[in-house]
Formats: structure tokens, sequence, C-alpha cells
């Protein structure tokens, strides 16, 4: 058997790939499901931030469409790349909110900031 230059490397890449994309889009999925049921803790949080309650919906959907984009990209590289790109700079959005209203507990924001960065990198890499 001839060994391809570079495709188990691929390969890795692509299971590296599926696992983050998978936990994300589950992880996302669960806070999208809290949004849209106006969880307690989440609008409560959401009202300290300053985020008016109508955003809730577009908020939850931006979610729901970063889940199923990472899950496409399983597929469709380009998805799994611009879904990567849009929870990126959701969760950038995340960030610059709690600093704006000085709310310095930070870390869960940057990790999910970091995630969707990691699947980026891991799903150009595979291609």
């Amino acid at each position: 058997m001839v060994s391809v230059p570079g495709s188990l490397e691929r390969t890795t890449m692509f299971i590296a790939y599926a696992v983050v994309a998978g936990l994300l889009a589950l992880a996302m999925t669960g806070s999208a499901v809290m949004t849209f049921t106006r969880n307690p803790a989440v609008a409560g949080n959401m009202t300290k931030l300053g985020v008016p309650e109508s955003w809730l919906p577009w908020l939850g959907t931006a979610k729901v469409a970063g889940a199923l984009g990472l899950l496409a990209g399983l597929v469709v590289p380009a998805l799994g790349e611009a879904a990567a790109i849009g929870l990126v700079l959701y969760f950038i959005g995340a960030l610059v909110t709690h600093v704006r209203a000085k709310d310095y507990t930070l870390a869960p924001v940057v990790v999910l900031t970091v995630l969707p960065a990691v699947a980026l990198v891991l799903r150009i890499a595979s291609a």
C-alpha cells in the first residue's frame, strides 16, 4: 500500500475537528435552548450585562446556526469554517459586552471564544 504524504495528519486533524465541533455544537445547542426558553440564569445574566430581552431570540438563533454549521462542516469544509468564524465573532461580542458591563468573570467567555478558533484551525488543517 502506498502512503500519501500528509494523509494521516489530515485524517488526525479531521478526527480532532469532529470531536471539537461535535462537543461545541452540543454546548451551543444547550445554550440556545436555555436562551430560547429564557432560563432564569441566562436571562438574569443577560439583564445584568445590559442585553435587551428582545435580543434573546436572535442570540439563540446565532448559536443554533453555529452548531449546525459546525456539524455541516464535517461534510462541507467551507460551512464548518464559516460557522467557526461566526462563533468566534459571536463570543468576541460577548467578551466586549462583559467588559463594557464591568463584569470580569471572563473565563467561560474566553474558553468559548478559543474553542471555535481551534475548530477553525483543525478544519483548515484537515482539508
